[in-house]
């Protein structure tokens, strides 16, 4: 009996640790249980041991399914998961195929949001294609203590944004949703007017009726969008990008170049930007592997005429006259699909802001021309009422000349600069949607490559902050 109390003392111990970490304590209605297990032993856990050899052996898979599956489900939520490289945004800092050990530790877990799910999957259930999730209970945002805050130049893993709102047919589940109305609305609005020769507030009522038709006309057909529907933060998209801006900095990029507060940010060693790129031959399996060229960036080259280089990989390049006939930096970008689409500041991704990068406990003086930056995280992310009546903002019902932030933001960038999907199209990161830090690669493979020619050997077990 004293072996008992010892391992009920020690389980409960740490269970009561892992709870003050939390800082919940509705986990206290689980200690009975734990007494039970170990001292009192009224609750037969395990009756099918029991049972007639059918109904034991059945059990017992069940029972190790169970037990797997819960180990997975708090593992994953509060210490670490699995991700996988799905696209080419960070390239070549981190490639396509590679599998990364994230920490939830490193910044602090979040409690769970909607702690109703299925482990393993983050918001839809393969084979059924529905929800893996359910909605209540619903819990605001809370986060347990870290071993440390997201730095500059972090790789981090987050969810995406402007993943709130969505259309529920598969086809369009990856589409920026925003983007679709506005996309639509501007070819069912009856005229476009001269976007700078508006007032602020005319500019902004004409924003809000694209929106608003884009809005309609999805709505309206379902046949081929599905309903409009919402995705909690915890469940929407996980993404990876590098923050390149922290709370309180003002981040302006000029000509590709990024400047926080006035000073350059160093540029990633493998930042890749688009070349248009005349090639005179076939590239060679081992002169793709030098020049970190895939097949994914071959297609582009054929389908648009350009790809994403490194600059070491460009300068080769160019000084490679037998393979290429010319490389040259793509400059084209447009201003009408950047942060934030009711803005009209023509920025584009090579020359964007200057913008102010939220910070908790901070303010910042709301006027006609800035409320669209800061529309969102005042709106969306801090669940306020904000709207504009008479050329004034009212948050709450009450006239707003400025607005204290309860959160920290964070600016969100991919390495690949031309070929991301990042802050400068959808903006800002919330604190609240930081799920972890990538520590390390645990493994690799070349999609190009089958066998144990993809595997990229180089790769496994390297630590992700080596990689600048």
């Amino acid at each position: 009996m004293k072996v008992q109390w010892t391992k009920f003392a020690i389980v409960l111990v740490l269970y009561l640790l892992f709870l003050f970490w939390l800082k919940s304590w509705l986990g206290l209605i689980v200690v009975p249980f734990i007494f039970d297990v170990y001292i009192t032993k009224k609750i037969k856990w395990q009756w099918w041991k029991e049972a007639e050899t059918p109904v034991r052996v059945v059990m017992s898979w069940v029972d190790a399914i169970v037990f797997a599956l819960v180990a997975v489900y708090f593992i994953n939520l509060f210490f670490f998961q699995n991700y996988v490289i799905p696209s080419s945004s960070l390239e070549k800092s981190l490639l396509t195929g590679d599998y990364l050990f994230v920490s939830k530790v490193s910044y602090g877990p979040r409690i769970p949001e909607t702690p109703l799910t299925m482990p393993l999957t983050q918001h839809t259930l393969p084979v059924f294609d529905c929800k893996s999730y359910i909605e209540w209970p619903h819990w605001e945002y809370r986060r347990a203590k870290g071993l440390g805050q997201v730095q500059l130049n972090d790789i981090v893993v987050f969810n995406y944004p402007a993943g709130d709102t969505i259309c529920s047919n598969q086809r369009y589940q990856g589409y920026d949703f925003y983007k679709m109305c506005y996309g639509y609305g501007y070819q069912l609005h009856p005229g476009q007017p001269i976007i700078d020769s508006l007032t602020a507030e005319k500019r902004l009522e004409y924003f809000n009726e694209v929106a608003a038709l884009g809005r309609k006309y999805i709505a309206m057909n379902t046949a081929e969008f599905g309903e409009i529907d919402s995705r909690p933060t915890d469940r929407r998209e996980n993404y990876v990008k590098r923050c390149v801006g922290l709370p309180g900095q003002t981040l302006q990029i000029v000509n590709r170049t990024i400047y926080l507060d006035g000073k350059e940010n160093k540029e990633p060693d493998n930042a890749q930007f688009s070349y248009r790129v005349k090639l005179k031959r076939h590239l060679t399996d081992d002169e793709m592997l030098d020049l970190q060229i895939t097949m994914e960036d071959l297609m582009q080259l054929n389908q648009y005429g350009y790809m994403p280089l490194t600059r070491r990989a460009a300068e080769k390049l160019k000084n490679s006259p037998d393979m290429a006939e010319s490389v040259t930096l793509n400059t084209e970008a447009t201003d009408w699909d950047t942060y934030p689409l009711n803005g009209g500041y023509h920025w584009t991704c090579d020359n964007y802001g200057p913008i102010w990068i939220p910070k908790k406990g901070e303010s910042i003086d709301l006027t006609l021309d800035n409320i669209a930056i800061y529309e969102r995280p005042i709106k969306v992310y801090e669940k306020n009422d904000l709207a504009i009546r008479d050329g004034k903002i009212f948050i709450n019902g009450e006239e707003a000349k400025s607005y204290t932030f309860k959160m920290d933001y964070y600016w969100m960038m991919g390495d690949n600069r031309h070929n991301s999907a990042d802050s400068r199209y959808w903006g800002f990161v919330p604190e609240d949607h930081i799920v972890g830090k990538p520590i390390f690669i645990w493994w690799s493979s070349d999609p190009d490559r089958s066998g144990f020619a993809g595997i990229r050997w180089s790769r496994l077990f390297r630590f992700v902050d080596n990689i600048k």
